[in-house]
């Protein structure tokens, strides 16, 4: 007798299986093709991405060699270019190089580019700072100590990846407009810095030998 249930169950199961099956079949089927085409389309996805970053690299590469033969009409050409349509990662370095090649030629335009570099709120706090710097050292002689200070002051704080870089063309920039406080100011942050370089400490040390003594109370 129970073998006789167990039939009549498992015929059960099997009429309920096939209703769910004829009721919900074609969004089972249409499930399973998404998920199919998702996955097909992510492969595709990461394989494109994976062929542009590669490409972008080796164009890189052949703009870098370009700069190291002198070349820097060609090199700044395919900078610019990178920094047009290269991945996201490739067009941050080429927009700096591509303003380090206009440099060669036109600082004040090369420093407009780190400039807007440095605006771009979608670039990172490092590769701004870093921008930063640079235009600040294109313009050093050319441009007053409270315009540097504007530049750069974000740059020197503690932490900062470029600080000792800043704190030193700020102190040079002081330093050309007399103002001696100023100057001393930056030389005693450098100074205080254990992690200030070496050779960075040694040209501090050198500016403050340059700066009158200070006057006593």
């Amino acid at each position: 007798m129970s073998e006789l249930f167990d039939e009549v169950d498992e015929e059960v199961r099997r009429e309920r299986l096939k209703k769910l099956w004829d009721e919900y079949s074609i969004y089972i089927i249409a499930g399973a093709l998404l998920i199919i085409a998702a996955v097909g389309g992510w492969r595709g996805y990461q394989y494109l991405e994976a062929k542009k970053a590669a490409e972008a690299g080796a164009a890189f590469d052949k703009a870098v060699e370009l700069s190291e033969q002198n070349k820097h009409a060609e090199a700044e050409a395919a900078f610019t270019d990178l920094a047009a349509k290269a991945p996201s990662g490739y067009r941050m370095l080429a927009r700096l190089r591509a303003a380090a090649e206009v440099a060669n030629r036109d600082p004040q335009g090369a420093a407009k580019l780190y400039d807007d570099i440095a605006a771009d709120r979608s670039v990172g706090v490092t590769e701004r700072d870093l921008a930063r710097v640079r235009a600040a050292g294109l313009l050093l002689e050319t441009t007053s100590y409270p315009s540097m200070l504007q530049r750069l002051e974000p740059a020197t704080a503690p932490g900062a990846t470029f600080r000792h870089t800043a704190r030193e063309l700020l102190a040079l920039s002081a330093w050309r407009a007399n103002d001696t406080a100023a100057a001393r100011q930056w030389l005693d942050l450098i100074a205080n810095d254990g992690e200030t370089p070496p050779s960075l400490r040694s040209r501090a040390e050198a500016l403050q030998g340059l700066l009158p003594p200070v006057a006593k109370s």
